[in-house]
Order: C-alpha cells, then sequence, then structure tokens
C-alpha cells in the first residue's frame, strides 16, 4: 500500500481514494500532494487530505496482454492473466484517475461512460505482506 492514497477503512463501504485540495484555489490532487500546490495560477495555500468521490464515469479503458516490466510484482512462475485498466472520471472532482478493474472485470463489461465505484483490492501478497491497492467495479444497478 501507499501510505496516504487510500483509507484503510475495513469494508467496501469506508473505502475511498485521498487526494489534497489546496485552501487557496480549491485544485484537488490525486495522488495527493503535501509540499505546495500544483496549479501554475496560484500563489499556494494550506493543502488538506480530503476523501475523493466514491464513483466516476469510464472515460476509456483497455486489456493489458503482457507481463508488466519490473519493478511491478509479478511472480515468473504464476499463470499469467491479462488485467483491464481503466481511466475513471471522479464525480464531483472532474479529474482522471486511472486504476485496475476488480478481478473479473473484462473489457466486454465496459463501456466509456458507465459508472464504477472504487474498492479495495490486492495488489501482490506473499506469507507475510499483503500489498493492497484500489480496484474500479462497474456499478449495479439497485432494483
Amino acid at each position: 500500500m501507499v501510505a496516504g492514497w487510500f483509507t484503510e477503512a475495513d469494508g467496501e463501504e469506508g473505502f475511498r481514494l485521498l487526494g489534497t485540495r489546496c485552501s487557496a484555489c480549491s485544485a484537488v490532487f490525486f495522488p495527493r500532494e503535501d509540499s505546495l500546490c500544483r496549479n501554475p495560477a496560484c500563489e499556494g495555500g494550506a493543502l488538506a487530505e480530503v476523501p475523493l468521490s466514491k464513483r466516476g464515469r469510464v472515460w476509456s479503458y483497455t486489456d493489458g496482454r503482457y507481463r508488466p516490466p519490473e519493478p511491478y510484482a509479478s511472480d515468473p512462475d504464476a499463470a499469467w492473466e491479462p488485467y483491464t485498466l481503466l481511466a475513471v472520471e471522479l464525480e464531483a472532482e472532474r479529474m482522471v484517475v486511472l486504476g485496475q478493474a476488480a478481478p473479473g472485470v473484462t473489457v466486454a463489461a465496459l463501456s466509456v461512460g458507465a459508472e464504477v465505484e472504487v474498492v479495495p483490492g490486492i495488489l501482490s501478497e506473499d506469507a507475510d505482506t499483503t500489498w493492497t491497492t484500489w480496484h474500479w467495479r462497474p456499478v449495479q444497478e439497485e432494483r
């Protein structure tokens, strides 16, 4: 896990990506920014941690059909499975955040403009450590 990039709350309901907001210009950043406002038109203000929107809309997506090179965690002895990458425009912030789709979500289940939500995920694990991350999952219509 990258410290400070998302909540560590148990369960999906409390899970959120964390960004920072500038007090002077209200710009929001993800990944978080802790030293200075990245807005070139801003003279700078205090940066405060803010939870980002839990939901957004698919801006773009693709499938990854190659094993990522080092330094990414990839067990060379494990069977390879393609993965799905998404660019998601967050509802309130109107910013695009990249991430991997939840396990089992393929490009066939996605379309540009479809609503997705951020959920906790596992990047890699071994006997001693589980590295956590975020995943995007299509929102199921409530019936």
